[in-house]
């Protein structure tokens, strides 16, 4: 699947607002190793973006208006004004335009009333072509001079005619946006095997690399059904104590490793990384006892980690 799938469709625009871009030539940057940014969020589980404060006086949970590549946008701020690094950021950075206005809250709450609509509209269109493509969601710049449709679908979707006949309809530009499974999940929301809201909906701004090795680093069953989550992927969760278990990994003996107990030689049955607990079938006995890891010597190397991975595990990493 195609997951940058993008279509644009730009016709005579009018102004919408009065808000104009600032003059980006009065916010030239000389290259210096730090650059004062503060961080702001559009969306409760989105990205974190970083502007240029300028001297407007801000505070935690400020509501400002920003121009970014897709125009004039509302978010709220989500950091204090702090110092990055050149490799943090990406030149040149963005001002803040200005502190939203009641008149900007208004605007903003009333373009999020809209979206329902457009989603009832966007799906007559869809069924009118017959496309087999499943809306997620949509939202507005805060100008009104683009509206993003998001959309997921298990092959490429010939849409230039639906683009056509939603511009028609919404007179501004249209632009589709085909995702993956995992921001799918993160549109429409859900409960995780946890029985918790899913933790792409509520904080997770972004989506990290998660593998196989860390469900097999942190002992867990290797049953697809238990470690993958309602985008049908890895658990995000998996990653949490990632770092835990690997730096655990260098300490604890490997199952199938030779150790040496106060009862003798034994081999690694299974571990506890959370109570330093070891599990050992000892040698001479074949009794099954466990230890604490300051209990034990481990005097092998083990046997080399199997990393074969069947194809419906791989699949649950691909997207």
């Amino acid at each position: 699947m195609d997951k940058n799938n993008e279509h644009h469709f730009l016709q005579n625009e009018e102004e919408i607002v009065d808000d104009k871009p600032l003059n980006e030539d009065l916010f030239i940057y000389d290259e210096k190793d730090e650059y004062k940014v503060i961080a702001v969020r559009f969306k409760s589980a989105g990205k974190r973006y970083f502007f240029d404060p300028r001297d407007i006086e801000l505070q935690l949970k400020d509501k400002v208006l920003v121009e970014t590549i897709r125009g004039i946008e509302f978010g709220e701020v989500v950091s204090s004004i702090k110092y990055v690094t050149k490799d943090e950021v990406f030149l040149p950075i963005k001002p803040i335009i200005r502190k939203a206005t009641e008149e900007d809250v208004r605007r903003y709450n009333q373009n999020k009333k809209e979206e329902d609509n457009v989603l009832d509209v966007c799906n007559e269109l869809v069924n009118k072509n017959q496309l087999t493509m499943r809306l997620l969601g949509c939202e507005y710049t805060f100008d009104k001079t683009k509206l993003i449709i998001y959309f997921s679908a298990e092959n490429r979707i010939d849409f230039r005619q639906l683009v056509k006949d939603l511009a028609a309809v919404f007179r501004t530009r249209i632009e589709l946006r085909q995702v993956g499974v995992r921001d799918a999940a993160k549109h429409i929301g859900g409960l995780g095997p946890c029985g918790r809201i899913l933790c792409c909906s509520t904080f997770l701004g972004s989506f990290d690399t998660v593998s196989i090795k860390m469900a097999k680093n942190q002992n867990l069953s290797l049953n697809p059904q238990k470690i993958s989550g309602a985008c049908g992927k890895l658990l995000c969760c998996l990653r949490y104590e990632s770092e835990f278990y690997d730096e655990m990994a260098k300490i604890m003996p490997r199952i199938g490793e030779v150790i040496l107990t106060p009862d003798g030689e034994g081999k690694v049955y299974g571990v506890n990384v959370l109570l330093d607990l070891i599990k050992v079938i000892i040698t001479d006995s074949n009794a099954v006892k466990s230890y604490q890891l300051s209990d034990i010597e481990r005097i092998g190397n083990g046997n080399d980690e199997d990393e074969s991975v069947d194809e419906e595990l791989l699949e649950l990493e691909v997207e």
